[in-house]
């Protein structure tokens, strides 16, 4: 779903069917088939993707997309999951006691909900009412989409079962190039000539105000808590500063998927670590505590939300703190009188850091609730902490490194 583009838009104030083709659109509205005809090739080009097969691009009202969001919602995140990750955050200090987690998110996608491409149908859904000065910047992004999906299968990409920060880094990626895509043709338009993103000296820096001005613009997005808030813009902010990282590295502009893309957060927020000598795939870790602890529900922070972490108890200084950050896992866990309970480990990639870590978060740990305690140890002879949170210290708990996906 388009986020971000036309607030950065604002910022900015070959095989495949011919311009006007309309063979590869199916559309119910000669209008939007006509416009999305034109911009397609273009676009398909821009993004250096082969476009193999039609797209269907459809007007809904305000309240049928409201409604399939609820219905999206509702498969990605069903209520008993949306507790699960809700208490999580909650025991780590990233969210308020009693927040509806899914009421929070279908707030703030409604209210800015203007157009979004779909995987499952394969189809791109745009508001009727839509002025033509916006849908113009909801198409160009969300035919990107439907053009990367022709060749990665961004459903595949985004599946639950690759865990939270690798499906993040890949989300990242896939907005990331849409955003750019979207802005490089957007300029060409206003500009007269193409503008090289990759030539500014620090990109995400650049449109930030733009994605700043969106939370006044949006109140639901403004009162959502940090963790909300940049989890659903770090894929277009960081993305794109990835994407055009990646640009600048080779002038082709290839699109970040296949073996360019992204594993981890860290890798969006530190591109080098990507490809070549220093390539830092994350480590996976598996955590396992005494049988008389049910485990409810088990993910992975990733360094994006480590450092939101560190920011929350320690101050936006605090976010240099989670540089080290190689792998993670918790587990929210049911004791066997029903007390709740979190367990989280983290491998470092130093000593130096994992102790710069430790003694930083150590200090606000008290804050998180009884019986919590943070601790350093070897996680298969690399350094690494856990986090206990409500878990007796004389549980026993098992943390070594998973094997490769």
């Amino acid at each position: 779903m388009m986020f971000a583009a036309a607030a950065l838009a604002l910022f900015l104030s070959a095989c495949g069917p011919q311009a006007g083709d309309t063979t590869f659109v199916i559309s119910s509205d000669p209008g939007l088939r006509s416009r999305v005809a034109e911009l397609l090739p273009e676009l398909a080009g821009r993004a250096r993707m082969e476009l193999t097969h039609p797209i269907r691009a459809e007007r809904r009202s305000r309240e049928e997309l409201v409604g399939y969001l609820r219905f999206k919602l509702d498969q990605e995140l069903p209520p008993r999951e949306a507790r699960s990750l809700s208490r999580s955050y909650t025991l780590l200090g990233l969210m308020d006691d009693g927040l509806d987690l899914r009421e929070i998110l279908l707030s703030v996608y409604t209210e800015q909900v203007a157009g979004f491409y779909d995987p499952d149908s394969t189809a791109l859904f745009v508001m009727d009412d839509l002025p033509v000065e916006a849908l113009e910047s909801v198409l160009v992004h969300e035919l990107v989409h439907a053009v990367q999906d022709q060749t990665a299968n961004l459903d595949s990409l985004t599946a639950k079962e690759r865990g939270n920060d690798r499906r993040t880094a890949a989300q990242s990626a896939i907005e990331g190039h849409a955003t750019l895509v979207m802005l490089d043709y957007m300029a060409e338009q206003l500009r007269g000539e193409p503008l090289d993103f990759t030539t500014l000296p620090d990109f995400s820096r650049s449109i930030r105000p733009a994605l700043e001005g969106m939370r006044a613009q949006y109140p639901a997005l403004a009162s959502a808590p940090a963790i909300v808030q940049e989890s659903l813009l770090f894929p277009y902010l960081e993305g794109a500063s990835y994407v055009a990282a990646l640009w600048l590295g080779d002038s082709a502009r290839p699109a970040p998927f296949g073996p360019r893309l992204p594993q981890s957060t860290e890798q969006i927020l530190d591109p080098a670590k990507a490809s070549g000598a220093d390539l830092d795939p994350p480590t996976e870790l598996r955590v396992g505590v005494a049988a008389e602890w049910a485990v409810e529900y088990q993910n992975t922070l990733g360094q994006m939300e480590v450092e939101i972490l560190l920011a929350e108890h320690l101050g936006e200084g605090g976010r240099e703190l989670g540089r080290g950050w190689d792998g993670d896992r918790y587990l929210l866990l049911r004791g066997p009188e029903g007390e709740e309970a979190l367990v989280w480990a983290a491998v470092w990639d130093s000593e130096e850091l994992r102790d710069l870590f430790s003694r930083g978060l150590g200090t606000a740990v008290e804050g998180m609730g009884g019986n919590a305690s943070l601790v350093g140890i070897e996680i298969d002879g690399r350094p690494g902490t856990l986090l206990r949170i409500g878990l007796p210290l004389e549980t026993p708990v098992e943390v070594g490194e998973a094997p490769a996906r």
